[in-house]
């Protein structure tokens, strides 16, 4: 049960598995790392998964009926990310700071390509959330910023009900 639950009191919520399954299906596919020069690293694995979750929350975050899909994916992630630690060897006391921190870095993900998409340039918050261990080539960043936007044009060439099944590109 996540933490979000237990502390509404309600049941576990399997609702969001299909599109946070897809988030990751996406988030790991081998061009984000081998054209984009994103680092195949955990750092790296989660920028991308991060920069895979920013996008389809922006997507929901203007549909208002959206919300509780959106907050049941970002529990999703809560969840992923607590199993993930763990198994890292990272203790009970440890997991709430670093999930507090990861949820942290997500917020801030959300605002800078919030941000980037307004402005048609993703650089600047590729360079910070993404390529945080030094820039790549610029044809690997040209890579991921194209592919980022052609996301968000499918995202948003979507459905509002196909995106919250995990039906994506």
């Amino acid at each position: 049960m996540g933490w979000f639950s237990k502390l509404l009191g309600g049941a576990p919520d399997d609702t969001a598995l299909l599109l946070y399954t897809r988030v990751i299906e996406i988030a790991r596919a081998p061009h984000w790392y081998e054209s984009g020069g994103v680092p195949d690293t955990l750092d790296g694995r989660f920028d991308m998964v991060a920069a895979v979750m920013s996008l389809v929350l922006l997507r929901l975050e203007d549909v208002p009926e959206a919300g509780p899909a959106s907050a049941r994916l970002t529990e999703r992630f809560v969840t992923d990310m607590d199993g993930q630690l763990r198994e890292s060897g990272i203790g009970d006391i440890g997991v709430g700071k670093h999930i507090g921190k990861m949820m942290g870095m997500l917020g801030g993900r959300l605002g800078a390509y919030r941000d980037g998409l307004a402005a048609g340039d993703l650089n600047q918050a590729l360079a910070r959330n993404l390529y945080r261990s030094g820039l790549p080539d610029a044809a690997a960043i040209a890579h991921t910023e194209a592919a980022l936007f052609a996301l968000r044009d499918a995202l948003a060439a979507r459905p509002t009900e196909s995106v919250i099944a995990g039906d994506i590109a």
